[in-house]
């Protein structure tokens, strides 16, 4: 306050008229020398004032402290520099890590999905175990209750276990099973921008085959991937190692090597001769409202047999969502298959003749989703046999309602024909032309992944 005293005091002497005798001149002067003595006076106690701030921050500094460690971060190349060989070398942080904890809370998520379904079908498809679910015609059954583990370990990895259990139909006789259906573990920050999981686990063939059963899109799975993989697909024992190509474009590389525990096509189970498995895949964004994703697979291993086994799989898939829609209202998806199997076939001397078969099968279906609680849709399958000849076809129109993202109801009718009949062991019953009423109780409680595209 006092400085702006002496600038207001400078001032209004400026602009006063000038004196005209010189008993004015020196009351002026008078005046002009206290103020600038007033002003030494305030610069002094400034000076005074700042030298005391500086000692006070002096003392401060010299005090010791328990200085943090700072975690590592790995600096990317700037974008004027080139990229060498190093950089790609160089191990990356993962994208997303897991969330801050709080004291009391747990280290990992866990959630546990149930799937309930109910088929209803003709007696004759009954009696020789040819429905959807074989040996569980016209019966409600826990197809899936799932309890999930997973979560960051660190910034480096990430692990997730699964237990489930459901009602199984195994040599005759339905029965309950738990057991461990998943248990693996995936290093994030590998070189060359590469992951790998190892463990046991859902491999990524396909659009399909790495889904649960309660996430998938129809109440079954496509008789295509039934018939040329089994009802529990591909879960496998081994590792996986996926790339991310460092294009303009979204591009995706997966190589696996595995046992080859599957039963339906491969069953070797040894990694002296493994199921090797291989998968690129792209997406695209058709604007700001629809997307497009595409995809080969392979699988090679060799059968109980001991003879070599080949699918070749290709996929497409799209999804629409318009402006200011909250969920998907369009999506179309198709996957198509092509085998080449070595089987031993014996002639009517018993002399062993090893012949191969080409086999294909096809999917294709349509979901529209008007609503946000309401979904109506249609699939068709069309396979043939991947060992014995034949084919068969189906179609399926469906209807599901979802009262919460945690809750799903699905009524669906399927309508399926072969070229020959299916009888049981005492040659009675015939699945060859079948019509099926299915139903399907879908809920989540905890957390759950997100699904992918």
């Amino acid at each position: 306050m006092r400085a702006l005293r002496i600038i207001a005091l400078v001032a209004a002497a400026a602009l006063l008229p000038s004196p005209s005798g010189a008993q004015e001149a020196d009351a002026l002067r008078r005046e002009l020398e206290q103020m600038r003595k007033q002003f030494e006076t305030v610069q002094q106690e400034y000076q005074r004032a700042m030298q005391q701030m500086s000692e006070r921050l002096q003392r401060l500094e010299a005090r010791p402290q328990s200085a943090a460690p700072t975690p590592a971060v790995v600096q990317a190349p700037t974008g004027g520099a080139p990229t060498t060989l190093m950089d790609l070398a160089r191990p990356r942080p993962p994208f997303a890590l897991s969330e801050r904890r709080g004291a009391g809370q747990f280290l990992f998520d866990m959630g546990i999905a149930g799937d309930f379904v109910a088929t209803l079908t003709r007696g004759n498809a009954d009696t020789a175990n040819a429905g959807t679910f074989a040996g569980r015609e016209n019966r409600l059954f826990p197809r899936e209750i799932e309890v999930s583990f997973f979560g960051q370990i660190d910034p480096y990895a990430r692990g997730e276990v699964r237990i489930e259990a459901a009602e199984e139909f195994e040599d005759g006789e339905r029965e309950n099973h738990i057991g461990l259906s998943e248990a693996h573990l995936t290093l994030l920050t590998l070189p060359l921008g590469t992951q790998a999981k190892i463990g046991l686990m859902r491999n990524r063939f396909g659009l399909l085959n790495e889904r649960h059963q309660h996430d998938l899109p129809q109440i079954d799975r496509p008789n295509a991937l039934v018939r040329f993989f089994g009802e529990e697909q591909l879960v496998e024992s081994g590792a996986e190692l996926s790339w991310l190509a460092p294009l303009p474009f979204y591009l995706q590389a997966l190589v696996g090597v595995f046992n080859g525990d599957n039963e339906e096509a491969f069953g070797r189970g040894s990694l002296t001769s493994p199921l090797v498995t291989g998968r690129l895949r792209t997406f695209f964004e058709l604007g700001d409202t629809s997307a497009l994703q595409l995809g080969v697979s392979v699988a090679s291993g060799d059968t109980d047999d001991e003879l070599r086994n080949t699918i070749l799989g290709g996929d497409v898939k799209f999804k629409l969502t318009p402006a200011g829609y909250r969920h998907v209202l369009l999506t179309l998806a198709a996957e198509a298959l092509y085998g080449r199997r070595s089987v031993d076939f014996r002639d009517d001397d018993g002399i062993r003749d090893d012949r191969t078969r080409y086999r294909a099968g096809w999917y294709t279906y349509a979901e529209v989703q008007p609503f946000r609680r309401w979904a109506f849709g249609a699939r068709y399958d069309w396979t043939q046999f991947p060992v014995e000849p034949g084919r068969e076809w189906a179609l399926q129109p469906y209807v599901a309602f979802m009262p919460s993202e945690f809750l799903r109801f699905r009524l669906g009718y399927k309508h399926t024909e072969r070229t020959h009949r299916i009888s049981d062991d005492d040659g009675r019953g015939s699945g060859r032309i079948m019509d099926e009423l299915l139903f399907q109780a879908t809920f989540i409680l905890g957390a759950h992944p997100a699904h992918p595209f």
